[in-house]
């Protein structure tokens, strides 16, 4: 089986290593875009081009299933990426995982990018799933960033600033970016509350990976697998960037390749 993920930077290993815990023996391609980062301030036609290029260049090694794992690149590109790539290459996208956490009756945070934050996109998300749940709303400005150079200063000073807006009582958290769920347990640390019960965080890693070996269907079982790893960065076959290695995530994918 062949998996390929896409993102504008490294977010895409949480859902990487998700998608090699469920399949081992799972080949992946994992496409990014160091060139053209960050996508945030770009305009929504920037983002879909720029996402287009991306998903293209991925779907040039005829992966069973192409996962956007980007919150920002799944609002803006996803419609366009589909009708460019399906019916032959089945494209998941990545939602916020507001619905689980609304289901726990809250109350409920909601970290993601200043862009997202606020956005009729969110704001819809949680009219349709958390209505009658308090929710908090918590921009995270430079914390992607942060976290994609791997800056460890800079990840403790925007973690601190998002945890001072997040209210002492909530109790589920929504990592609405993929980029944080690699420093998930540094954001719990930063919130969580002496004497409380443990903190819920909700990424997408999970969900995206399962659904994308769901679409890859049965034509990917007659394949075999040799647990491949194929890096692209701005369309260049390359090895993983060395942020990418300062995470858990990212030295499992590596050491997993080689040993297979």
């Amino acid at each position: 089986m062949k998996i390929a993920l896409m993102d504008s930077g490294i977010g895409l290993l949480a859902a990487a290593a998700a998608v090699r815990s469920l399949r081992p023996d799972a080949d992946l391609v994992l496409s990014s875009d160091p060139d053209g980062m960050p996508w945030g301030p770009r305009t929504p036609q920037d983002v879909t081009e720029r996402a287009l290029a991306v998903c293209e260049a991925a779907a040039a090694h005829r992966p069973d299933a192409l996962i956007i794992a980007c919150n920002t690149a799944s609002v803006h590109a996803l419609p366009a990426v589909r009708a460019r790539l399906e019916p032959e290459i089945p494209v998941i996208g990545t939602v916020p995982a507001i619905k689980p956490a609304a289901a726990g009756g809250g109350p409920v945070a909601i970290w993601a990018t200043p862009a997202t934050t606020g956005s009729p996109y969110q704001r819809g998300l949680i009219h349709d799933f958390a209505a009658g749940v308090e929710v908090t709303e918590v921009p995270c400005p430079g914390l992607a960033d942060a976290v994609q150079w791997a800056d460890e200063e800079a990840i403790d000073r925007t973690v601190a600033a998002a945890a001072a807006l997040t209210p002492r009582d909530v109790r589920t958290v929504v990592l609405g970016c993929t980029h944080y769920e690699l420093v998930a347990e540094r954001i719990r640390a930063a919130l969580q509350q002496p004497g409380a019960e443990p903190l819920t965080l909700l990424g997408s890693a999970g969900a995206v990976a399962a659904q994308a070996l769901r679409r890859a269907g049965d034509a990917a079982r007659a394949k075999t697998g040799h647990r491949g790893l194929t890096v692209l960065l701005s369309g260049r076959e390359e090895t993983l960037p060395q942020a990418a290695l300062t995470y858990a995530e990212g030295r499992a994918l590596q050491a997993v390749s080689h040993a297979g």
